[in-house]
């Protein structure tokens, strides 16, 4: 049994951050064999771009759940690469609106049949065993759990106990 096995619960985050950057690092090299410059953790904002353009920044943050100040450093790196530009919001100066450049869509328009090749191998992937077909409703439903009821405060009550 692996050392991370072996403990359980103790190392779950890590084994997940472990098994993300494994999975990261899988599709740039994919990415990168294929001659695409893209870096897999631009993905969450090509998608939202794909489908929605000229999208106010603090929007791209709350659907991606992550801080205002993590999506703008992205777009920022993004905006030095020639991939996306920004303005600001014609309602509210004080937002910016991301789109995609004339480079950006173009890359885009390489990176979609990565990630529909993506998909078709991690449906491959988790039909190769039970347990895993349910590994997107497991994580959900630890998601909810932590929403509802933080971890700190579970570890808390458990410490008390």
């Amino acid at each position: 049994m692996s050392f991370y096995a072996s403990l359980g619960y103790l190392v779950f985050g890590s084994r997940l951050r472990r098994l993300s950057e494994y999975f990261l690092m899988e599709v740039n090299k994919v990415y990168e064999q294929a001659g695409i410059a893209f870096d897999a953790s631009w993905f969450p904002v090509f998608y939202i771009l794909s489908r929605q353009q000229n999208i106010p920044l603090i929007d791209i943050a709350e659907q991606l759940e992550v801080s205002h100040s993590a999506i703008s450093q992205l777009v920022t790196n993004l905006k030095k690469k020639g991939l996306v530009h920004t303005a600001p919001c014609p309602d509210d100066g004080r937002r910016q609106l991301v789109m995609l450049s004339k480079e950006g869509d173009a890359l885009l328009q390489q990176v979609q049949p990565v990630w529909e090749a993506i998909t078709a191998a991690m449906e491959t992937l988790t039909e190769e065993n039970k347990q895993t077909r349910q590994l997107l409703d497991a994580i959900r439903q630890v998601e909810s759990a932590v929403q509802e009821t933080p971890l700190s405060d579970r570890i808390k009550t458990a410490m008390k106990n």
